[in-house]
């Protein structure tokens, strides 16, 4: 299935002759091209489709982005093989993916992550200070801390994806340049939805549905344009996480054919794990079809528990940097 693929890709990049040549030999430049074209689709969408984006996303990109999570976070850097750190992390991880005070259990396990890393007592004590603080704030505004954390969760791919690798030259900062103006401009009433779009909304999923879940007791014009800005993140966060940050892990600067993608996939997850993650997302395809309202929330159940796991990574990652990952992957080899 791939090669046909490989065949017109290919193709397509002879005809476009010296442009494209460019592009595949120079990471950083297709990281950025990659990364305006994710920003420019969700802008569009979030202008023209915003509650069909809200709702069609999580169950279009949602199950892959999560599987990308726990291969970029986990897997390729072998994480699952420190016992302790996975205990230490897991645990608190699973209480949070089971609904049980979330926020408190997936600052704990960030709390953890940087106690177990490897790494100066220095940043392990800056990290835990914040856990503290943020476990506090969290009791003292209860439930708010759900919400708040659902529209924060959207921004944590744009530091990891930063952190990948070192910053090389003005592109690097083409994306967040992009992101942060294309954020501002939905926040600020410069960019909005024509009434058409606002009111073209799956059947009881339009704005009263997301901006009771999203913006409960704000105030016009705020309520909407939070909603928005929710819609472009996440719209963001699932294109760093499909494409930006596979293109920043890959050892060789140029791409990989298609190919040479699934066998990486197939080594990195294993045949039977990939056949059940495709079993789930025709399931939640079908389901969609059937109740598109139900189906989403129940992805959004099911997978409560990466937005932690990002966390305790970002914690992990500033205790030990992007050197601790590659040695215990180059340790684990």
């Amino acid at each position: 299935m791939a090669r046909p693929l490989d065949r017109v890709r290919l193709a397509l990049l002879r005809g476009a002759g010296t442009p494209a040549r460019f592009f595949v030999r120079h990471r950083e430049a297709r990281v950025l091209a990659s990364g305006l074209l994710v920003i420019g689709f969700a802008l569009i969408l979030t202008i023209v489709a915003p509650f069909w984006l809200l709702a069609l996303g999580p169950v279009i990109w949602g199950i892959p982005h999560v599987l990308s999570d726990f291969r970029y976070l986990v897997l390729r850097p072998g994480l699952h093989r420190r016992i302790g750190l996975c205990l230490g992390v897991g645990l608190p991880l699973a209480v949070a993916g089971a609904g049980w005070y979330p926020v408190e259990a997936g600052l704990a396990a960030a709390g953890m992550a940087a106690l177990l890393a490897r790494g100066s007592a220095g940043r392990k004590a800056v990290v835990l200070v914040l856990v503290a603080v943020l476990s506090w704030l969290s009791v003292r505004v209860g439930s708010l801390s759900l919400l708040i954390f659902a529209h924060a969760h959207n921004f944590i791919a744009i530091a990891l994806w930063w952190s990948w690798r070192p910053a090389r030259g003005w592109m690097r900062f083409g994306v967040p340049i992009a992101f942060l103006l294309a954020g501002a401009a939905l926040w600020w009433g410069g960019l909005a939805p024509p009434g058409s779009s606002v009111n073209w909304a799956p059947q009881g999923m339009g704005d009263h549905y997301h901006l009771g879940q999203l913006a409960p007791g704000l105030a016009d014009p705020w309520a909407l344009r939070l909603v928005l800005l929710y819609a472009f993140a996440q719209a963001v966060h699932y294109g760093i996480w499909l494409r930006l940050i596979p293109e920043e892990d890959r050892p060789q600067p140029s791409p990989r054919t298609f190919a040479a993608s699934y066998r990486a996939l197939e080594r990195d997850f294993g045949t039977p794990l990939l056949w059940g993650a495709l079993v789930l997302m025709s399931g939640l395809a079908i389901w969609a079809v059937v109740d598109l309202v139900e189906a989403r929330a129940g992805y959004l159940r099911m997978a409560l528990f990466h937005g932690y796991l990002e966390l305790a990574a970002a914690a992990l990652l500033f205790v030990e940097g992007r050197r601790g990952f590659e040695a215990t992957r180059e340790a684990m080899a």
